[in-house]
């Protein structure tokens, strides 16, 4: 089941006696087991009939001892476990599934892990329980994802500025929306996220940026490129070494797919990049200014500079100097 089709039957007080909830993304696992904690009780109700184990602390017995409680003055009672996959033999909690108490809604939250589908306890999970695997989106999916949850939130957010944050941010969703629950905060309902609000609000420059770096060099602009790697090279904390060279492998990486594509058509460029059409022209011209030839150079920078910030042939160059180095080096 997905996860809005889990959120709309509590919203319509439709509950099911068991909810495991498991994947490598923690986001959506949080929210539906807080969505839960927070609405199907009254705060009254919650006094009696509401109950948090932690894996770490708990075991199978304990959960299916809590899970048989009948509930106290309430219709139903609520046992969340947070953290189960700390908790030893799990799959003895398969005696409970076979006969649940339906007065009881049972949340097990297994995050970072998957259960196997293929044993027993998987096969058992999937048709006696509601069975949710989250998984982690990729980053060319966060942009979109960044979008959507800022549009429900009453707001909106320009394509960069969506691209700034997945540069920064990463697919790390419980980061992202804590970010832009911070952004919201300083804007009216209807009112866009831009590149200045992140600025201003964050701390994330708005032409100082992986983002702008990028595009900086794919269109050759020396000038541009060493002032953005100047101001990176000032605030290390908040530009490592190590993410700026991931975001440029990335850069460059779609740079030769493009060139490698047939069609290059916006659409379909878009599609074989996981971007928005908007940015297709970035990489036109990046395609344009950086031959096959140079491309592959610039990988082989890339991975001795990779290497040179681990300290491999490398004793006394700090990340800014190898910084500046690996840049004259793709522009020239």
């Amino acid at each position: 089941m997905k996860y809005q089709d889990i959120i709309q039957q509590i919203n319509n007080k439709v509950y099911q006696p068991v909810y495991f909830l498991m994947g490598e993304e923690s986001y959506y696992t949080d929210k539906i087991s807080d969505y839960i904690s927070e609405n199907v009780l009254t705060q009254e109700e919650k006094e009696f009939n509401q109950t948090t184990l932690y894996g770490k602390d708990t075991d199978v017995a304990t959960v299916i001892s809590e899970a048989k409680q009948f509930p106290f003055g309430s219709t139903y009672r609520v046992v969340i476990i947070k953290e189960a996959q700390d908790i030893k033999k799990i799959e003895n909690l398969e005696i409970y599934l076979d006969n649940p108490l339906p007065s009881t809604i049972l949340v097990i939250c297994y995050k970072y892990k998957k259960i196997d589908k293929r044993k027993s306890f998987g096969k058992n999970l999937s048709k006696k329980c509601i069975l949710f695997d989250s998984k982690k989106l990729y980053e060319n999916q966060i942009p979109s994802w960044i979008k959507t949850e800022v549009k429900e939130q009453g707001f909106s957010i320009d394509d960069k500025s969506a691209n700034i944050l997945t540069q920064y941010l990463g697919n790390d969703l419980s980061k992202i929306n804590n970010e832009l629950s911070k952004l919201v905060l300083h804007l009216k309902k209807g009112e866009q996220i831009t590149p200045k609000i992140i600025e201003d609000n964050i701390g994330i420059s708005k032409d100082f940026n992986v983002f702008e770096l990028q595009n900086a060099l794919g269109i050759k602009d020396v000038l541009k490129s060493n002032q953005i790697i100047k101001y990176f090279s000032e605030n290390p904390k908040n530009h490592p070494f190590v993410l700026t060279l991931s975001s440029l492998f990335a850069f460059f990486q779609k740079v030769m797919i493009y060139q490698n594509l047939k069609d290059k058509s916006s659409r379909n460029a878009a599609s074989a990049l996981g971007i928005n059409p908007y940015f297709i022209s970035q990489f036109q011209t990046a395609s344009r200014n950086y031959p096959m030839k140079k491309l592959f150079k610039i990988f082989t920078y890339l991975k001795e500079y990779d290497l040179k910030s681990k300290g491999v042939n490398n004793t006394s160059t700090d990340d800014k100097e190898l910084l500046k180095e690996l840049t004259f080096k793709i522009l020239h």
